[in-house]
């Protein structure tokens, strides 16, 4: 296939000092992180006289503290209707739904201000497509195979990406896909899915070129690629995507999966009972002895730090000491809350772990979200019949194969660790994925699909061919050994399988329609059929 992509050499070489977010942790962090945790799970008191006095790093800092704080909310004559809606230290998913694309300065809706993206060189982290065009030909090829083993159709594909950050996956991918016209001729449309405002613009300047023209369109707005004028449409919602039965959608979701918010949980003892109350004839109940305590989970929640707090009294892992201390951390609920009697209880795997004493799990439920509606699209639904299943959904992330993750929460800035409660909205916030999970939702959301994987990102570009693309490169004419040199040390970081390597750190998962596993997509142990 390669011969006849017919692309020049790499010309987007990142440098190798950049930091991916699965390379900015490890296993000590966690467990450091998992102590300070546990070190502050009591109620914070604010002393009075100090908090005319604190200085927040940003704007949504000081608006999550006001939030929080229902007592200092109503002594600063805020409206009853904001007291009223405050409830208190809040969970982490919502923490992070609101430091990620909260409507007052949302790290992707517009808080890092102008002129500076999150990607990249000059960003806060350097994703595969950033480090080598070669990541997304392959991706493109692994569609196009996929096409070619599902008949070939002529019409009705779709290609949708979701969070697609500054569009440089897909437009390697578009530009791979051109280069065989018939997979081109039979798209329909490309949708992307982003909820950023900023990046929607990146988005199509580069994939339709800066003077395109835009129209509005059902879904939000399109414009005409500069790849065969195949129509673009930008949404903010995958479920303004219309479900259509006849269609192939082709669904990408790169490093999407990890910035999802997620909520975190730790087991312990639940209350004792409270003995009965005896009648007046009857003696007193005495309490059980030695029964063994029964375990409920609790919900980790985001509260603010005490004013003039230290990294010491926080237990900050050294790797994050070189930023102020942060001004949040996570405490854990007293009681139970409304998402700890439910969401632990949605797997056996989490069940599980609850008699188990301080147990830590996370979970994401936009993730089991997202896994439904790729699995509907591909394979139908009862909602959504689909009487041929089509398509195929790729997830590409780092996070746990088999296990259930725990503290994996991690902030990045500046292509440095930092915690992930400091600077709210100027730091990027991500956690583990946990695969497993995805896989168990896509196949109850729908008889109509299997999975495959995750295998590892170094095995998977391996078996797709990310050593002779770059050998391709290498020996075109005129390639400087400069130039040569950076793409070796590109494409091998890709597939690095050192401890914190990106191809034994990130993982890759497909979505296909069910076939009783009478064929495996290549790069899952298969080869390309039709």
């Amino acid at each position: 296939m390669f011969r006849s992509l017919g692309i020049r050499p790499l010309t987007r070489l990142a440098n190798n000092r950049c930091m991916s977010r699965a390379n900015l942790v490890n296993s000590c962090d966690a467990r450091n992180f998992s102590s300070a945790v546990r070190r502050y799970q009591k109620e914070i008191e604010f002393p009075d006289e100090s908090e005319g006095e604190r200085k927040w790093s940003t704007p949504l800092a000081k608006q999550l503290f006001a939030a929080i704080s229902v007592s200092k909310l109503c002594q600063n004559r805020v409206s009853m209707l904001t007291c009223i809606q405050t409830t208190g230290p809040v969970p982490l998913a919502s923490y992070m739904r609101m430091c990620l694309t909260g409507d007052i300065g949302g790290y992707y809706t517009g808080a890092i201000g102008e002129g500076r993206d999150q990607f990249g060189t000059k960003g806060d982290f350097v994703t595969s497509p950033e480090i080598s065009q070669i990541f997304g030909e392959l991706i493109g090829i692994w569609f196009i195979a996929e096409w070619m083993s599902q008949g070939r159709p002529k019409q009705g594909v779709q290609i949708i990406e979701v969070g697609p950050g500054r569009g440089t996956l897909m437009d390697d991918m578009l530009r791979t896909i051109q280069r065989f016209p018939a997979m081109a001729n039979s798209i329909d449309a490309v949708y992307m899915v982003e909820a950023s405002r900023e990046l929607r613009s990146a988005q199509k300047e580069l994939l339709c070129g800066p003077d395109a023209s835009s129209s509005e369109s059902e879904s939000g707005f399109r414009s005409a690629s500069k790849y065969n004028g195949k129509q673009i449409v930008w949404t903010d919602n995958i479920k303004s995507i219309p479900y259509e039965s006849d269609k192939m959608p082709f669904i990408i979701a790169h490093e999407f999966f990890d910035a999802l918010p997620i909520h975190s949980f730790q087991s312990a003892p639940a209350p004792p009972p409270q003995p009965k109350p005896s009648s007046s004839t009857s003696a007193p109940q005495p309490p059980p002895q030695n029964t063994k305590p029964t375990m409920e989970w609790r919900e980790m929640m985001v509260s603010p730090t005490p004013p003039g707090v230290t990294h010491a009294q926080l237990g900050t892992p050294k790797s994050e000491q070189h930023e102020p201390p942060p001004e949040f951390q996570l405490t854990l609920s007293s009681t139970p809350t409304r998402h700890s009697r439910f969401l632990p209880e949605t797997s056996t795997r989490y069940r599980k772990l609850k008699s188990m004493p301080n147990s830590n799990i996370e979970i994401c439920p936009d993730a089991s979200i997202f896994a439904t509606d790729f699995a509907t699209r591909v394979g139908g639904s009862d909602e959504h019949p689909k009487p041929k299943p089509s398509g195929a959904a790729l997830i590409l992330d780092y996070g746990t194969s088999d296990t259930v993750p725990i503290n994996s929460l991690r902030g990045i800035r500046h292509h440095r660790r930092v915690s992930p409660f400091s600077a709210p909205s100027l730091v990027d916030l991500s956690a583990d994925v946990d695969f497993t999970a995805i896989a168990e939702v896509a196949m109850l959301a729908s008889e109509g699909v299997e999975v495959h994987g995750p295998v590892t990102q170094g095995d998977f570009l391996g078996v797709m061919g990310i050593r002779e693309r770059a050998e391709q490169l290498t020996k075109a004419p005129g390639v400087e050994k400069d130039t040569v040199d950076k793409i070796d040390g590109a494409w091998k970081r890709l597939v690095d399988n050192g401890p914190d390597g990106m191809g034994k750190l990130y993982k890759v998962l497909a979505i296909l329609p069910e076939n009783d596993g009478r064929r495996r997509p290549v790069g899952f142990g298969g080869d390309v059929l039709g």
